[in-house]
């Protein structure tokens, strides 16, 4: 596996690689170094440096690090053999004064006058926190291997089912009670006894498949379908133009064979966007019948809208009525500075519970938690 190449995968490896050595970077600054490496190429190392320098050090006494993970990483990096593992970190080893080693013991003795700090960054980290947006064939298969390892539970939910207890209650179970008489000649010398027991709550998810998605639907299909060939209960439908059910498509372990069938069944692919009207056909064909009741129901979309966005709330407030939870999934939301001023997300937001990141398999690993988390 290569080391990253692009301006984004490298401004997210640097910026791992400077806080492994104890530097502050926050990630808007990561995004600022990213559009600084677009602008003044990766050729001009001296534009490099200084694009990173502004961006990313905060503090004068972090220059010194910062200069010395900037030799190493842009200058004296060897590349991997083809036969590394790719989940295996690379490492390089930066030689700093005493003075800046950590305190917590990362960095070892090399020397009388300086120490070792052994910095780590990973391709599959890379790809973790790579904007969807950015990816190309291979890295989308990539990610969705990752995707396939989330665990989507939600919180139980108490069935109508009744079940053996280990520990007396008030609902006796009469009719284990009598097989046991009989095996003691028809005396009750042992007691049972019943308890509900717990389902998994119903996962419903909702994919905004519009142009304005285009960068990132394809990969968010794959976060989809991961979910639904993953558990049990899971509902899955694309919202473009009209609703389409796409659960039966994936179902199929085969990525390829689960993403060619979806793809055969929505028919109005990065076409425009209906969100209200989507939403009321599936409140009233499935959601409010059944299907979102107490279920945990996701939609990932940007919130660009062409209906109207007053029916997009109406519609909304009756989802939220029956469901569990609530959760609004936004690639955009990551964006510095972002404010929902699209007028679909704007007449959302005040029905979500939850309105998350959708940008990143690190973004689908969060959400993952959002889902899983108590109401």
């Amino acid at each position: 596996m290569p080391h990253p190449t692009g301006p984004a995968e490298i401004a997210v490896a640097f910026t791992r690689i400077l806080r492994g050595a104890g530097l502050r970077v926050p990630t808007s600054s990561t995004h600022t170094f990213a559009e600084a490496l677009v602008a003044v190429g990766l050729d001009d190392r001296d534009a490099a440096y200084w694009s990173g320098r502004a961006t990313l050090v905060r503090r004068p006494e972090d220059i010194d690090v910062y200069d010395r993970a900037f030799a190493v990483f842009f200058e004296h990096r060897e590349p991997a053999d083809d036969g590394d593992d790719p989940a295996e970190p690379d490492t390089i080893t930066i030689a700093v004064d005493d003075d800046d080693a950590d305190d917590d013991g990362d960095a070892t003795a090399a020397g009388d006058d300086e120490s070792t700090i052994e910095l780590r960054f990973s391709v599959t980290e890379t790809l973790r926190q790579k904007d969807f947006a950015d990816y190309s064939p291979d890295e989308l298969a990539q990610a969705h291997e990752l995707m396939s390892r989330l665990r989507l539970v939600g919180t139980p939910r108490t069935s109508l089912r009744l079940g053996p207890a280990r520990t007396p209650t008030q609902r006796p179970d009469i009719r284990r009670m009598v097989r046991a008489s009989l095996r003691a000649g028809g005396e009750p010398i042992e007691r049972h006894f019943r308890r509900p027991t717990e389902r998994l709550r119903r996962l419903v998810l909702l994919l905004d498949v519009s142009g304005s998605m285009e960068p990132y639907a394809r990969a968010l299909l794959r976060f989809v379908h991961a979910a639904v060939a993953g558990r049990q209960k899971v509902e899955a439908f694309a919202l473009g133009t009209r609703l389409t059910r796409i659960t039966r498509e994936l179902t199929s372990r085969d990525p390829d064979v689960a993403l060619e069938a979806a793809g055969r069944r929505v028919v109005d692919w990065s076409g425009g966007t209906k969100l209200g009207a989507g939403l009321r056909q599936f409140n009233d064909e499935w959601g409010v019948r059944g299907l979102a009741r107490n279920s945990i129901v996701v939609v990932l979309s940007d919130g660009w809208d062409r209906g109207d966005p007053t029916e997009l709330g109406a519609q909304m407030q009756r989802l939220q009525r029956v469901t569990h939870r609530l959760i609004w999934v936004n690639p955009l939301k990551v964006t510095p500075g972002y404010a929902p001023l699209a007028r679909g997300m704007a007449a959302a937001l005040p029905y979500v519970d939850d309105f998350v990141e959708g940008h990143s398999v690190a973004a689908m690993e969060e959400l993952a938690r959002v889902i899983g988390k108590g109401a």
